[in-house]
């Protein structure tokens, strides 16, 4: 109403449908959530991309304007809307920020904002805040605001680019004494791998993540077809990912992991170089544009997981919780053996010990209810997101889209109440032709819903899950109807100073 006095520059990613558009979307506000005008907003489209937006305001001709642009890509958008702020704005005003994701999460980040006015302004810093308003100034015989020349601010949506030596490199995270005096992944030079990528052509571009881009290249002294993740420069974040990455799956020997062979960290550049998996993705067979799997490989695809996890999480000498298990991570070698990959966001941890708080990461479709809610992450959040994979392996729909355009409900929900009902097979992927093992079906179907029952003490171990792939223990009967998520809040006592949250790494369902 026209009592709410507030103007609002909106970054809108999701479209309610009472009020906003069809689509995302960038729109001008005025004392309301509906917006008066917008311009459409390819927000998913540079997910984990940096951007800049201007937001500024000529009284002369009162036209309110806003820009926007992004760090990777050329494209720009912009929007206008004339207004009279006078006669909408209070005599004092506040300049600020304001979100929400209602049921959704999202993770965005404000880096820096500047705001800038030819008025003379004045701060008035309040107690116990750090709120600072902005008084401008009125003419009262004009009864209009008084500019020479135009409002703006400008919103700084980009990291700043931290340059890291060499030294510091070598010093902080001993990857090279570490590493070079065993037989495990050796260090190349940035030239080496400039070289066996043809200068990181796009030809040889294989696909893109939310730290960087993997590469087809050749090393001519191995023989051999190598895959070269690039870490995106001025990823701090991926920087992390590389350290975590090396040091873990370097001490890794297993035929369901993926071979790290080498790792390259020259002039704040960073690399790592992997043997080539030449079926690619299960993610860009289930859901992409290659053939799709028989069952036969589906069915090893998922044992081959649960291999995996079987040996990170009970039988290597520590705990490894890899904590973004999905299709996209899990890769395929010339003869469909899978190979479970991306250990960037690992942590290690003790057998004894119970979940440990790592902090939010991870690709939201995958990860357990508990997870989010508390940051905790143990073996049984990993559990949930292979339940969720072999969910997905089975029906052929990917997690965090909806079943149909009238329904919200999820592909877990979905599936349990077609368990719940009797008509569990009615949601098995079309494209098989009904050419598949009931029997072998029905038990991964119920394994996942099994491994993604929304209470973690009722998970079972990867273990378990192995004995019912393999026939040896039988198959679990689970409620009928989904069960509602539980968990227990994790309370830190007063002699402790572990964080209860620490930083997000956040990826939407791929």
């Amino acid at each position: 109403s026209s009592g709410n006095q507030v103007v609002l520059v909106e970054f809108d990613t999701f479209s309610n449908t009472d009020w906003d558009p069809e689509v995302e979307h960038v729109g001008i506000n005025i004392n309301s959530i509906s917006s008066v005008k917008y311009a459409p907003w390819n927000f998913s489209l540079y997910s984990e991309d940096t951007a800049d937006a201007w937001i500024s305001y000529n009284a002369t001709t009162r036209n309110l304007s806003v820009t926007w642009s992004y760090q990777n890509s050329s494209s720009q958008g912009s929007l206008s809307h004339q207004i009279d702020l006078t006669e909408i704005l209070p005599e004092t005003a506040i300049v600020g920020f304001s979100a929400a994701t209602s049921h959704r999460i999202e993770r965005h980040q404000l880096v820096s904002w500047e705001f800038n006015s030819s008025l003379e302004r004045k701060a008035i810093k309040e107690k116990n805040t750090n709120r600072i308003r902005i008084v401008i100034g009125v003419a009262v015989p004009l009864g209009v605001v008084v500019i020479g020349g135009c409002i703006g601010f400008q919103i700084l949506l980009c990291w700043k680019r931290r340059k890291r030596s060499y030294q510091y490199m070598e010093g902080t995270f001993g990857i090279n004494d570490d590493l070079e005096r065993g037989a495990g992944p050796r260090r190349f030079s940035y030239k080496d791998l400039v070289a066996a990528t043809n200068s990181f052509s796009s030809e040889r571009k294989l696909g893109e993540g939310g730290f960087g881009a993997v590469y087809k290249g050749s090393i001519n002294e191995l023989d051999r077809t190598i895959a070269v993740k690039k870490i995106s420069e001025g990823s701090r974040q991926g920087e992390k990912e590389y350290v975590t990455e090396v040091k873990v799956i370097s001490q890794l020997r297993h035929r369901n992991l993926v071979q790290l062979i080498g790792f390259c960290h020259d002039g704040g550049m960073f690399l790592l170089v992997y043997v080539f998996m030449s079926n690619g993705s299960l993610d860009s067979h289930l859901f992409g544009k290659k053939t799709p799997l028989n069952w036969n490989l589906r069915y090893k695809a998922a044992r081959g997981v649960a291999s995996a996890l079987l040996y990170i999480h009970e039988e290597w000498e520590q705990c490894v919780v890899h904590r973004d298990i999905k299709p996209s991570n899990i890769m395929l070698d010339s003869n469909f053996n899978v190979k479970l990959g991306d250990f960037g966001l690992a942590r290690l941890m003790d057998h004894e010990l119970g979940p440990r708080t790592t902090g939010l990461a991870g690709t939201l479709g995958y990860m357990a209810p508990e997870y989010i809610k508390t940051g905790r992450a143990s073996k049984a959040s990993d559990v949930y997101s292979f339940g969720v994979v072999a969910l997905e392996i089975a029906t052929g729909r990917r997690s965090v889209d909806p079943i149909d355009e009238n329904s919200q409900i999820g592909l877990v929900e979905w599936v349990w109440h077609l368990y719940g009902s009797g008509n569990l097979l009615s949601s098995v992927d079309k494209r098989m032709n009904a050419e598949f093992d009931e029997k072998q079906m029905e038990c991964l179907m119920i394994v996942g819903l099994w491994c993604a029952h929304p209470d973690s003490n009722l998970r079972p171990s990867i273990k378990q899950v192995i004995q019912v792939l393999d026939f040896d223990i039988g198959i679990p009967n689970l409620p009928s109807k989904m069960p509602i998520p539980t968990y227990q809040e994790h309370v830190a006592s007063s002699s402790s100073h572990e964080p209860i949250l620490t930083n997000s790494s956040l990826e939407v369902g791929r």
